[in-house]
């Protein structure tokens, strides 16, 4: 028999107060209501002052005796591994890190270096710490790289969870778990918004040193090649140093837009995109009267003379979707199967698109 809400509120109360603080997942099950459900009766219970309310979790506003954690406080600690100077995963990692900090988890950080064939090393040095878990992205500059991380990477002996990198299908890690955007689904939208501005001869400018730079390039090839309306798209390098060839050179952007008449670009990321908006200036090409752009990224895209329309992946959510899953795995040892989690990204438009006219 479904209890009336009096009483389900009561129990939720009775039961934080007892532990000090519960996960509102924990409470749903053992209530045997939707977490919906038990996130409201949360929510109406720390409105009236009876308990503090956290990020999927509820504590006691009383002090609690309980005997020793099993585990002591300094003790609980995550390792998290992100790339230095990635200011796209720093804001994973703060995602992240609010969560574990929320649930009385000490983080602490490691920063992967760009030297080649480091990351084990350090990942080893971090695991001797004895973290209780860890969220991990790797750099996997290149493709090379990523399968030379599977045996290890595959066998840390902690919980782990892999974040903003989807493990290729196959792969020693397909079956580990990880939190990830939807990367197709974000150059989906910016070749439709483009699209339905009128556009339809495009360039994406992209990098081409990263899972997500490869993401976005082989995602763009497949839309396009699947909308018969767009009559030329073409990639290139956005900018020197974005590439697995630290020499290689980028095209002259200005002159690619000229030579493949194109209307709009889409630019991956935020700074290589302010950069060649700036270049398009210099050359006589305006944003958006001349060419449309779309950043893929949204860190700073709104920060240019022209605030650029852009798709922003779910950096933060990424962080904390992970975090809850380690805090899972955690907290309920053997508990279901792998999880390979997709977030989607959105769309963002600013000054920068605008309808082609003739």
């Amino acid at each position: 028999m479904r209890q009336p809400g009096s009483v389900r509120r009561q129990r939720i109360l009775a039961m934080v107060s007892s532990r000090g603080a519960a996960r509102v997942s924990d409470l749903a099950e053992e209530l045997e209501v939707s977490i919906v459900t038990a996130r409201r009766d949360v929510e109406e219970l720390a409105r009236a002052g009876k308990l503090r309310r956290g990020h999927g979790v509820a504590r006691s506003i009383v002090p609690v005796e309980t005997p020793a954690d099993p585990v002591p406080a300094d003790e609980r600690a995550i390792a998290i591994m992100v790339p230095e100077r990635h200011t796209y995963l720093y804001e994973t990692l703060h995602g992240a890190r609010s969560t574990l900090e929320e649930a009385g988890m000490r983080v602490v950080l490691h920063i992967t270096p760009k030297d080649t064939g480091v990351e084990q090393s350090l990942a080893e040095r971090a695991l001797a710490d004895n973290p209780q878990g860890l969220l991990i992205a790797p750099r996997w500059r290149t493709a090379e790289d990523q399968e030379a991380a599977w045996t290890w990477l595959g066998d840390v002996g902690v919980p782990m969870v892999i974040m903003e990198r989807r493990p290729l299908t196959g792969s020693m890690l397909h079956a580990v778990d990880s939190v990830c955007s939807d990367h197709w689904y974000g150059v989906c939208l910016a070749v439709e918004h483009l699209v339905g501005l009128g556009h339809r001869r495009i360039v994406l400018a992209a990098r081409d040193d990263s899972p997500t730079a490869r993401a976005i390039r082989a995602a763009f090839v497949q839309i396009v090649a699947d909308r018969p309306e767009i009559e030329d798209a073409t990639v290139v390098l956005s900018s020197r140093g974005a590439g697995i060839d630290p020499a290689q050179e980028p095209p002259d952007f200005a002159g690619v837009l000229r030579e493949h008449r194109a209307t709009a670009a889409i630019l991956h990321g935020d700074e290589d995109a302010l950069m060649l908006v700036q270049q398009l200036a210099e050359a006589g090409i305006r944003v958006p009267q001349d060419c449309s752009v779309v950043a893929y990224d949204d860190v700073v895209a709104a920060l240019g003379s022209t605030p650029l329309t852009a798709v922003a992946p779910p950096k933060a959510e990424v962080g904390r979707v992970a975090a809850e899953l380690l805090l899972e795995r955690l907290s309920r040892p053997g508990w279901g199967r792998p999880r390979r989690i997709e977030l989607l990204p959105d769309l963002t438009v600013r000054g920068s698109t605008d309808r082609l006219t003739d």
